[in-house]
Parts: structure tokens; sequence; C-alpha cells
């Protein structure tokens, strides 16, 4: 990485504070999983990498493009089942928003949430053998 891209250059009188990339990936994953209906983040391959590792991935579907006062972000998620999408991407979109800048000084410009999937209530064998007995 190098340090260009992979941080945001704060100068003051005492020096340069730099925001690493990583560290607005976790504040945005973070206030992305606050809103409910959201039942996780979609990540790819490292995500499930670093999970089977036994570490929390904080910034697993998240992908931000960090300019020099601002960032895009996108946000991968997984909704759960009866929630109105629209309105969970909305709340995630405000909540990341204020979050980033907030916490970083960043400018948001834009905060893109691709829904990759829906989630369904985990079905216990009770309830299964009681469906195919309706039948």
């Amino acid at each position: 990485m190098t340090e260009d891209s992979a941080a945001k250059y704060l100068p003051s009188e005492y020096g340069t504070v730099r925001i690493a990339d990583e560290v607005v990936s976790i504040i945005a994953g973070l206030a992305a999983t606050e809103i409910d209906g959201v039942a996780s983040m979609s990540g790819g391959i490292a995500g499930g990498i670093a999970e089977a590792l036994g570490r929390k991935n904080f910034s697993k579907g998240v992908k931000v493009d960090v300019g020099e006062e601002e960032v895009a972000i996108d946000l991968y998620i997984i909704v759960k089942y009866g929630y109105r999408i629209p309105d969970v991407a909305w709340q995630i979109q405000e909540n990341v928003k204020k979050s980033v800048e907030n916490m970083t000084g960043l400018k948001v410009l834009k905060v893109n949430v691709h829904v990759q999937g829906v989630s369904f209530p985990k079905v216990t064998e009770e309830e299964d053998d009681d469906t195919k007995k309706l039948r």
C-alpha cells in the first residue's frame, strides 16, 4: 500500500494525521450493521478466510475510495426477510454518512448499497415436521 492511496492526510500545526482506508471501511461496516433489517455484510473470499481463521472482519462487504478530503463507499449487504429493502438501504446510507463524516472529517460523496441476498429465518426440525403434516 502506498501512503497516498492508503491514508488521508490532515495537516495541523503539530503534524499530519493519516486515516487509513481500512479505518473508514470498519466505521462504514459497523454503521451499516447497526441498522435493523441488515442480516449481514456480504464479503468475498478474503472475508471468508479471515472469519475461518477466527478473526472478525469488520470491513467485510465494504469498499471505499478515499480521496484527499472525500470518500465514496460501496456496501454489499444481505437483508433480513420481511424488511422493506428501500427503507433499509436509506437508513444505511444515512447512518454510514453520518458516522464516517463525524469520526473522520471526510466528506462522504456517496454511499452505494448493493443488496446481495435475502436471509430467511431458520426453520427448526419441529417446524419442518409440522409443515409436512399440513401437506
